[in-house]
């Protein structure tokens, strides 16, 4: 038997009232909100604190990652080797992106499923559209990380049950790889061409299972095209969406975040169906068993409720590069080394600091010389991403260069030693404070010559990890 190992979803904390964007445009809008990936925020870093939740417990035995986007930071250049670099996987396992269409996210879940490897599938998209458009108003941004496995690898979380696909070309939606913006045909032709491929695919999983609709107990039809989403779902008796009102549509991510929302919600012996409609369709089953997930998850539904929905849409713009605001008046980053970057790979990426073996000191960042005692080269890594840390004094930044002013910067002490200044993430100046609670987060801290310069930002703890 084969299924899911492990699994994490990222969603951004931002959020966006679809009124807010009725408002200052004079017209559309809508109810409810939008997830927002922050200034600092990319593909890239969605995907890798998703895959941070996946292998807590299973790094070691990651066989292989994917990554899926339809919104890379990097052509050419793997955006995969990034998020192998932050999990501090082995560096036998290989990296690989997968394409940049919004069925490459499921079409490497499916693969992963029917092969024999332990893979971790990660994907993360970032939607957006020209303002007031339906895939601004209805789009949405997330990560998430499935390991795949065999039941001899350890307690399934869910089985494979099967897959099927259906596979046609024809122009329904498409972007350039310099266009910011999707463009699509005619909604009908889309809707007719998806639905008939939806159909097909779902009849033909459902036939070789011999599984009654009726034994399903949640449908999940997702896609790109609300139409043919909302025909096919007629249909079929497919399941309202939770997450259209709170985080909005996903892309490519949506179908594995719907999965990943469902088997938390649902008791041992459920029966649930992926059907995602992006150029064809496929149908993915799995069964959720009576193993328990692990406990050190932020699940879908608590990412919701501790999100921040207060995001102004003239920062959303400028976030997204829409609306160019005046930036301070101080020079702007300049492009990070490569050389120096490969050499520190481990701190950069990896947050790995150094532990004297004599004193047990502990050096953010890593040093050979021991603060304590003055050993030299006698150190042990110190990996501190999943340790939490205490606020001990801050301050707030009117003045540095940021996209997203003001920046707050804070002194903090590590669990079980270790000081560090960090910028913090995600958050008001008015809601930090000597003695706050901070996680790590992978952050891009700014791109500069079409470089981006990864590194590890403070986020405050909130919800029942508080």
């Amino acid at each position: 038997m084969r299924g899911i190992l492990s699994y994490g979803a990222s969603v951004p904390h931002a959020r966006l009232q679809r009124s807010a964007i009725g408002s200052f445009l004079g017209s559309g809008g809508g109810k409810g909100t939008r997830s927002v990936a922050s200034h600092d925020e990319d593909t890239s870093t969605l995907a890798v604190a998703a895959g941070r939740q996946a292998v807590a417990e299973q790094r070691d035995r990651v066989e292989a990652l994917w990554f899926a986007t339809a919104e890379p930071t990097y052509l050419e250049k793997s955006n995969a080797g990034v998020i192998h670099a932050a999990l501090r996987l082995d560096e036998s396992v290989p990296a690989l992106d997968f394409g940049g269409a919004a069925r490459s996210g499921i079409g490497a879940l499916v693969t992963a499923a029917r092969g024999s490897q332990r893979t971790l599938i990660t994907a993360a998209d970032i939607r957006t559209g020209l303002p007031g458009s339906p895939d601004e108003t209805d789009g949405g941004d997330a990560g998430v990380a499935l390991l795949l496995g065999d039941e001899a690898d350890g307690p399934l979380l869910a089985e494979f049950f099967g897959s099927a696909s259906a596979s046609r070309e024809f122009l329904d939606r498409w972007r350039l790889p310099d266009e910011p913006h999707t463009r699509a045909w005619e909604e009908r032709f889309g809707e007719g061409e998806l639905a008939a491929a939806g159909l097909g695919a779902l009849d033909r999983l459902l036939g070789q299972l011999s599984l009654p609709r009726g034994d399903v107990a949640e449908l999940i039809v997702t896609g790109t095209s609300t139409r043919a989403i909302t025909a096919v779902s007629r249909k079929v008796g497919g399941d309202a969406d939770p997450l259209a009102a709170t985080i909005g549509n996903t892309g490519g991510t949506h179908p594995m975040l719907r999965l990943i929302d469902a088997l938390e919600r649902h008791e041992a012996g459920a029966t649930i169906v992926v059907l995602h409609l992006a150029d064809g369709a496929d149908a993915i089953a799995f069964k959720k068993t009576d193993a328990a997930a692990p406990g050190n998850r932020h699940t879908v539904a608590e990412q919701v409720a501790t999100g921040d929905d207060g995001l102004a849409y003239a920062r959303f713009m400028s976030w997204r590069g829409v609306l160019t605001q005046q930036p301070p008046n101080r020079p702007p980053p300049i492009r990070p080394s490569a050389p120096a970057a490969a050499r520190h790979a481990d701190w950069k990426y990896g947050f790995v600091g150094s532990k004297d073996r004599s004193s047990g000191a502990l050096h953010l960042p890593p040093a050979r010389v021991s603060f304590k005692g003055q050993a030299l080269d006698d150190m042990e890594p110190a990996p501190m991403a999943d340790v939490q840390a205490t606020v001990v004094t801050f301050t707030v930044d009117k003045l540095v260069y940021s996209q997203s002013p003001p920046v707050v910067f804070a002194v903090v002490d590590f669990d079980g030693g270790g000081r560090l200044p960090v910028e913090l993430t995600d958050c008001r100046p008015d809601e930090v404070e000597v003695g706050s609670k901070v996680e790590m987060t992978f952050r891009r801290l700014g791109m500069a010559e079409g470089i981006a310069n990864y590194f590890w930002k403070g986020r405050l703890v909130r919800g029942e990890n508080a």
